[in-house]
């Protein structure tokens, strides 16, 4: 895909106003990842976490191929800036902008990436017959004769995978965590099998290691054709134990939180896993899909339903990325939007009760359609996503709020809650509809504004009706969840076209902000 624009790329970049390019990437805040749970590592951990490292950079590199083709013609772009921006973008397409081209050459970016042929059409996909075509391990390439075949990622990035699995099977040799070292020896094997469940199963025991890894083909974020291939990630964590005692006792709550939900009591028969995790980390290292754009602030995993009905998931909120995105981003938005007399209920703790809960919410609902179309997952098709993100932002602020109720979340009031989520939801809001989240929020937005949850008054300002946004909150929960549980593709679909966009108002409010220099998202410079 991408050699065929070698020749104009180079022509094109000399041409780049460069200025503007720089203004762009002056957009992501340079925030520096460390931690101070660093300091208590044993010197074998230290090593372990470089060979991590290491490991990550060469699935950064099989995320290159995937989302894009060939890195080098990214890095030798003569304009600096341009350079820079497709390093943070992981190629000349704009991911907070939609996915325009900022680079001349190229055009829109194929819906597949490179995990299909460029060229692919629907009526072709549909008459693919072969069983693993929906496979998330698969990609889709073409015989000479020009029709479709599938290629196991094994076999597509076998050279890459082979340096991945090495780096793992040394760290598994040194570590002294039972856990982690039955981890990564199972997730070695998984590479090579391109079958993940006994990995995620023994991620899923791992609870007492101090540092920690996500490493593979996580996410289908890219896959804006089926939303089916996975795209190569890692994360590098330290945990933060102190934090997650905290929150260890929500865990047992959530087949009661999931009876709370609002919503026909048809539509929340799930009942989730207690042997979930939910706990506190500082992330030291991002690489591929979770490094491109904008950045994950919390983990939600494994994917898998059948880990999930076994075991529940993990839930890990990255404490260090949250604080950095209030700090540089949704406080400026709060300070500047939000009316002055309700700019107190901007809170950090909110923040991150919210996106906590956020995670736990993807938990909860249901995983079944009730009327025989299988899975939500394969019965909201290309909509899954959207209204999956949007589940978990609506059912999290009503589950904070509820437990704020109950006097189970100390030290903020539903008034913090709320107000914290509205402005964050335009930070959201600035990832564009090219973002599942910026969809997601798109609609949040402008159902909460319609039912009264909040308006702008005559400077321009928000002003919040607490009580309304109470209501309206449970409209847009109880909305969702029957549009998942019945699997109402055609309304879904129907109602994110009409409802997945940005106001006039919205618009103004966004180029204020924009305005005001503040960043859009935030990139890391990794020191340690």
């Amino acid at each position: 895909m991408a050699a065929a624009f070698g020749s104009a790329v180079f022509v094109a970049c000399s041409q780049q106003n460069e200025m503007d390019i720089q203004k762009k990437v002056d957009e992501y805040a340079v925030v520096e990842v460390k931690s101070p749970l660093m300091e208590g590592l044993s010197d074998k951990d230290k090593q372990v976490l470089n060979l991590f490292r290491e490991a990550g950079k060469i699935a950064d590199g099989i995320f290159w191929k995937q989302t894009f083709g060939d890195k080098s013609l990214m890095t030798s772009l003569s304009d600096p800036a341009a350079r820079d921006y497709a390093m943070i973008n992981y190629g000349p397409w704009d991911r907070l902008d939609d996915n325009s081209a900022f680079v001349k050459g190229f055009g829109e970016k194929p819906l597949g990436a490179n995990y299909y042929p460029a060229d692919i059409t629907k009526e072709e996909w549909e008459a693919f017959e072969d069983p693993d075509k929906n496979s998330p391990y698969t990609v889709i390439r073409r015989n000479e004769d020009g029709s479709l075949k599938c290629v196991w990622y094994r076999d597509e990035y076998k050279d890459e995978i082979g340096q991945i699995c090495r780096y793992l099977e040394e760290a598994a040799a040194i570590t002294e965590n039972p856990g982690l070292k039955n981890y990564l020896l199972k997730r070695v094997e998984a590479f090579r099998t391109d079958d993940y469940y006994e990995s995620d199963l023994a991620w899923m025991d791992m609870k007492d290691s101090k540092i920690d890894i996500v490493i593979g083909p996580v996410e289908n974020y890219d896959d804006k054709l089926n939303e089916l291939k996975t795209s190569y990630e890692c994360f590098i964590l330290l945990k933060d134990e102190k934090r997650s005692e905290e929150l260890a006792k929500f865990v047992s709550m959530l087949p009661d939180l999931q009876k709370m939900l609002p919503c026909d009591p048809q539509y929340k028969t799930f009942v989730p896993g207690t042997s979930s995790d939910l706990n506190v980390y500082d992330a030291i290292y991002y690489a591929g899909d979770c490094n491109c754009g904008s950045k994950t602030i919390a983990i939600n995993l494994p994917n898998d339903d059948r880990v999930q009905a076994v075991k529940g998931a993990r839930r890990l909120q990255l404490h260090n990325s949250m604080t950095a995105k209030f700090g540089k981003i949704l406080l400026p938005i709060g300070r500047l939007l939000i009316e002055p007399e309700q700019q107190k209920h901007l809170r950090s703790e909110a923040f991150f009760w919210n996106v906590t809960f956020h995670e736990v919410a993807h938990g909860l609902g249901v995983k079944e359609t009730i009327n025989g179309k299988g899975s939500v997952d394969n019965a909201m098709g290309t909509e899954k996503t959207t209204w999956e993100e949007a589940k978990a932002d609506i059912l999290g602020l009503f589950m904070v709020c509820k437990l704020i109720e109950m006097n189970e979340i100390p030290l903020i009031s539903k008034e913090d809650a709320i107000t914290t989520y509205i402005a964050g939801l335009v930070r959201s809001v600035r990832f564009g509809s090219a973002s599942s989240h910026g969809k997601a929020n798109m609609m949040c937005y402008n159902f909460l504004k319609e039912n009264g949850a909040f308006v702008r008054n005559k400077d321009g300002q928000y002003h919040i009706d607490y009580e309304q946004a109470l209501k309206a909150i449970e409209g847009w929960a109880a909305l969702i969840l029957k549009t998942q549980a019945t699997g109402d593709f055609e309304f879904a679909k129907a109602y994110s076209a009409k409802n997945a966009y940005v106001p006039e108002a919205l618009s103004a409010d966004i180029a204020n902000v924009n305005a005001h220099n503040i960043p859009r998202d935030i990139r890391f410079d990794f020191v340690w």
